[in-house]
Formats: structure tokens, sequence, C-alpha cells
């Protein structure tokens, strides 16, 4: 894939760069081991200071920034503007929390280990590559950022190839705002460099958000090498709604849960799986809402859905689609790409979905619902759980011990109950089953690229 900017709304290509040679992406991994010699031994206090720099950047720089994202990758400006918003934000939680996530700490009894004192500490281990993807190109990124630098780890940024602007904004942010030379830097590189990344021995762990292949290729060449490795994969987040739930909250956040970004996010809720006793009142108000979203222009601040990122991202969307309905899906809404320019897909809602549809197991990325009728509990249960991922997930009851039932058994990273799926800087972020592991953001997410030393004095 050629590293350009292509924007998606017309399809036209904006600018195209020049990959980084070898002996480039060599003198960037010199200047983070460099940069990680300094940046490790300065103050925490230091390092909030230079986040927080960062954080006014990008605050000051919001409208310009969040226009580059729009035509980039699509989104519609205002989620572009809250991005940017967002991203400061987690600069900032950092910079206010680092120290203390990371302080040491001591054992309570060290007597029982035969010890005068004993305690543990947080180190940082080095320069970290991050594979990221386009879909919130400078949020996926700072999240990771954030945290690593805060510890006095160094970053390498392998971005997604259609987003090389953000790639270089970033580049060049962390320096803008006072850390070392080389303590965060882009590899403009494609997907086919990042092993020999990876294997080099000065790097010291991976993080990758992306697809599922991408995350095996990744966790291969890093198990190989014995590195560290966090990942976040795709997601087929469920949407589970009970005949207690608050229908008129239940649809108006399930459209949003659909679509927003224009439905491109590991996180968005993917199948609603409604209880028999109001699946048919919800189908009609959530294809009706879904059917009245305006598709447009995404600088124009009345547009909610924008074109997909990428044409192969439309075109595999649309086989799903095709695929569904030729196996006996019925169309709810939508169900096609408008005739126009750019990489547009309708907003789209499937009920009556085969066994043997691929969209079933496979995660849809863009606005395309699918709709399950659960006869009851158990059978959203069921639902719910079997696809192979095991992102998040939402609930929706008023019942308590409905609540407490799929809280404890739902196979996923994180069950919102009453509410959309979100990431906070406050709160661990990160899947299981074909979803990845580890975490990222709040404490476990500072944590994941440090060495928990074990102190024992006598």
């Amino acid at each position: 894939m050629a590293i350009a900017t292509i924007n998606p709304t017309t399809g036209e290509t904006e600018q195209e760069f020049e990959p980084h040679t070898a002996e480039e992406v060599e003198r960037r991994i010199a200047r983070a081991q460099d940069a990680f010699a300094a940046l490790k031994d300065t103050t925490f206090a230091r390092r909030a200071e230079w986040l927080r720099r960062a954080a006014d950047l990008l605050d000051a720089e919001v409208d310009s920034t969040a226009r580059m994202l729009v035509v980039e990758m699509g989104k519609p400006i205002a989620q572009a503007e809250a991005e940017v918003r967002k991203s400061a934000k987690g600069l900032r939680f950092y910079a206010d929390h680092a120290e203390g996530f990371l302080a040491d700490e001591p054992l309570a009894d060290p007597a029982a280990v035969g010890a005068a004192k004993a305690w543990t500490r947080y180190e940082p281990l080095g320069p970290v590559l991050a594979v990221m993807p386009w879909n919130f190109p400078i949020w996926q990124a700072l999240r990771f950022a954030a945290p690593a630098l805060a510890a006095g780890n160094t970053g390498l940024l392998k971005h997604a190839s259609n987003v090389p602007r953000t790639a270089l904004y970033l580049d060049a942010l962390f320096a803008r705002a006072g850390f070392p030379e080389g303590a965060f830097q882009a590899l403009l590189v494609g997907s086919d460099a990042v092993n020999a990344v990876i294997e080099d021995p000065r790097v010291k762990a991976v993080t990758l958000t992306g697809s599922e292949p991408a995350g095996r290729s990744v966790a291969a060449a890093a198990g190989a090498a014995i590195k560290k490795t966090v990942l976040e994969l795709g997601g087929s987040d469920p949407f589970v709604v009970l005949p207690s739930a608050d229908l008129d909250a239940a649809v108006e956040t399930a459209v949003k849960a659909r679509t927003i970004n224009n439905g491109q996010s590991c996180i968005a809720s993917k199948r609603f799986i409604v209880h028999a006793d109001v699946y048919d009142e919800f189908a009609r108000r959530f294809a009706e809402a879904t059917a009245a979203l305006v598709v447009g222009d995404p600088l124009d601040p009345g547009t909610d859905v924008g074109p997909l990122a990428t044409e192969s991202g439309r075109d595999d969307l649309a086989e799903l689609v095709d695929d569904a309905v030729a196996k006996g899906a019925e169309v709810l809404a939508g169900g096609g790409a408008p005739d126009r320019a750019g990489w547009f897909y309708t907003p789209t809602v499937l009920a009556g979905l085969s066994e043997d549809a691929r969209i079933v197991q496979e995660e849809a990325f863009g606005p395309v619902a699918a709709l399950y009728r659960a006869e009851d509990a158990e059978e959203a249960v069921r639902i719910a759980n079997q696809t192979p991922f095991g992102l998040s997930s939402s609930v929706w009851t008023t019942d308590a011990e409905e609540q407490a039932r799929f809280v404890r058994r739902l196979d996923a990273g994180a069950v919102f109950v009453n509410g959309m799926t979100v990431s906070f800087p406050e709160l661990p972020f990160g899947g299981v089953k074909n979803s990845g592991y580890g975490r990222e953001l709040a404490a476990a997410g500072i944590r994941e690229f440090t060495n928990l030393k074990t102190v024992w004095q006598g």
C-alpha cells in the first residue's frame, strides 16, 4: 500500500510520501535509544511538564488538526475535533497520574520474607514500537504515547499508510513540547518493514492496534524475539436489549454506537441482540433512525456519516452485506453504496441472519448493524458470546439481577450497563479471545511497558 493521503470523500490523492529508507529507520532507532538514555533519568515532574505542553499544542491547533483528520480518513468534523480534545485530555491525565501509578510499593511485612525492607518498583524498558491504525489516528497513537513517555520510555510510531500527515504531525508534536530529540518518532514504512524493527535489539516491546491478521503477525515476530506485546484487535461487540430497558435511550444510543466514526471503530456495537418481547418495537425504531441519518461531506457540520476511510474497506463491507442478503437476510434500512464520488456506504440494518452468513462471525467495519432476536436472556448470552471476538459489550436492562448476570457472563474486556462503550483515560481498555491481550489506559496501561522490579534488602 502506498504511503499517501487519499481523500476518501473524493477518492483523489492529495499527497504521496517517500517511505523511509532502511538507513533512515536505523537513524531513528538510534535516536530513540539515545533519547531513552536521557529520558529515563528525568523526573516525573519534568516529563509531566512536557506532556502538558503537548496537550496545549493540541488544543491550540484543534481546528487545523481536526481538518487534517477529516481529509485523511473521512470522519465527521465534530468527531474529529472531539478526538483531538480527548487526546489532549489523555496527555494531561498521565501528566497528573504517572508518578502515582508507578510509585514504589513497599511490602507490608518484610519480615515474612526475611528482609529488613522489601518493595517493588516500576522502571521503563526503552524504545517501544507502536503499530497504529487510521480510524482514530491521533487518539490511538497518543493513548500509547502518553503513558509510554510519562514512564520514561521512547516511542517509534509505524502509523497506517493512509494517514501520513497525521504521523508526521505526531512526529513533531513531542519535540515541539520539549521532549528530548528522538523521544517520539514516526517511521514512514510499509507493513513489510515492521518485522525488522521488532527484531532490532534496541526495540524492547511492541504494541499494535489493528486487525486480527496484523496482530498474529506482530505477535509471532515479537515472540520469536522474546519481546513484550500488547494487542488490541478487532471486535464484534454485542449490544443487548432486555424488556426492562429504557427503549428510547437504547434506540438513540444504538444508532450512535453503530455509526460513530462512520462505523469504523473496534469498540463500536455491531450486533444488536434484542429480547423477543421488545424486538419488533426496537427493530422498527432502530431502522427508522438509521435511515434518517445524513450521509455526506464530513466537513459539513450537518453530516452524520461520512465516507469509509479506504476504497477496499468500503468494498469489503459491501461484500459482507451482499453475502448476508444472498443467504436470506432482510434489509431493514440502507443496503448499498450511494451513487456519488468517494467511498461512502449507506447506513444499513440487517435482520434474519442465517448462521452461515459471514457477518455472523466476521467484523463489519462500517455503518452496518446486524440485528438478532433472542427468545430469552439465556439465548441473548449465547448469541453475544458466539463470535471469536471479545473486546467490549453493552447491555440494557434496569433489572439488577440481569445486570449482574450479564456482567458476569459476557466474554469481553468490558461491559457497559445502560451505556455505550467509550474509552476513557481513567479506565483500563482491552479485550479477550481474538480481540487481543494486555491493557491500555489507566494504571494498567502505563505499567504494561515497564519492568516490575522486586527489591529485597537485608
